[in-house]
């Protein structure tokens, strides 16, 4: 049954999966953009020019509508306050626009960082808009969705990661007894349909559906069998990465434009679970990561992002066998 969809965030990395996943069923679509002319979505997308902190905006995006996904937030900030701003106070503006709308359904995408509000501002500030969703879940019928970390062509996020796994020898920002899941992009994406479409509600934690995630370990394996020769890990003490995150900080604080590298991130990258916990959202066929890494990487290397290098992509995104 097509439905009218209000969508935030649908220019990010995510969102521009979850269009592609929703047009194609019937969906309307209208998004709530800063600047419309730029964010090159797709013909018949409705656009709102706007963000979190225009009540007006908001109410012009979710009026008529069937559900709303948020999916915006502050992936960086000078300081904690500017988390905050967005991830709890733009998260109460949308949802109260929502109950004032009559919005029969709200699909909520936060971060499996909110599973651990004390190591950084931006993890404490989804804790704070997810914690505004639960308390409206019954009014607003909600899910809330925690995706771990999300990769995939055309994500900037995970690209250095990705980089350094295309190298014979790659520095690891984190612990090697870390454990981590992990999703591709168009997996998250086929989540949030299937979140706009049922009823569920409560929280999720998803994934690739890989049983107890990933070791540092098994995206080594990956990395080599894609190479077509080894890749070796080295692990950079915890004060390497802090003190680049210091002077990050310091120019960040100068040039007035925050970067993702700050120490908030580095408490992230150095915590040593970051493992979906099961009885969320899944999927039958889910990417594995094998496969989603060599796409990834051909992407890259087409669209210029990485230099081109040894391994082939042999794999298909659809193709099934797990690394």
């Amino acid at each position: 049954m097509s439905k009218t969809i209000a969508i935030t965030g649908a220019s990010g990395f995510a969102g521009r999966h979850a269009v592609a996943e929703l047009l194609p069923r019937g969906h309307r679509l209208r998004a709530l953009l800063r600047s419309p002319q730029t964010a090159a979505l797709p013909p018949g997308v409705e656009t709102v020019r706007g963000d979190l902190a225009d009540d007006a905006a908001l109410a012009r995006l979710v009026a008529g509508a069937d559900a709303v996904i948020h999916l915006a937030g502050a992936l960086t900030a000078l300081d904690r306050s500017g988390y905050f701003r967005v991830n709890e106070h733009g998260t109460r503006a949308l949802a109260d626009a929502a109950l004032e709308a009559g919005v029969p359904r709200f699909v909520h995408i936060s971060s499996l960082a909110a599973r651990e509000p004390q190591l950084s501002g931006y993890a404490a500030s989804k804790r704070a808009g997810e914690e505004v969703v639960r308390h409206r879940m019954a009014a607003l019928n909600a899910i809330l969705i925690r995706p771990p970390a999300v990769y995939g062509p055309g994500d900037r996020g995970t690209l250095p990661l990705i980089k350094e796994l295309t190298r014979p020898v790659a520095a690891i920002p984190g612990p090697a007894g870390a454990r981590f899941s992990l999703i591709h992009g168009r997996d998250l994406a086929r989540l949030i349909v299937r979140a706009v479409e049922g009823n569920e509600q409560g929280l999720h934690e998803v994934s690739d559906g890989q049983e107890g995630g990933y070791g540092w370990p098994d995206l080594i394996r990956t990395a080599s069998a894609f190479r077509g020769g080894p890749v070796r890990a080295i692990f950079l003490p915890r004060a390497v990465p802090a003190a680049v995150a210091t002077v990050a900080e310091g120019l960040a604080r100068l040039t007035g434009k925050p970067g993702m590298v700050n120490r908030g991130k580095i408490a992230e990258l150095y915590h040593v679970d970051w493992v979906a916990r099961p009885g969320g959202l899944a999927l039958a066929d889910p990417t594995p990561f094998a496969a989603g890494f060599a796409e990834t990487v051909t992407w890259y290397r087409a669209a210029g992002w990485l230099p081109q290098g040894r391994g082939t992509d042999t794999r298909t995104a659809s193709s099934r066998t797990s690394q």
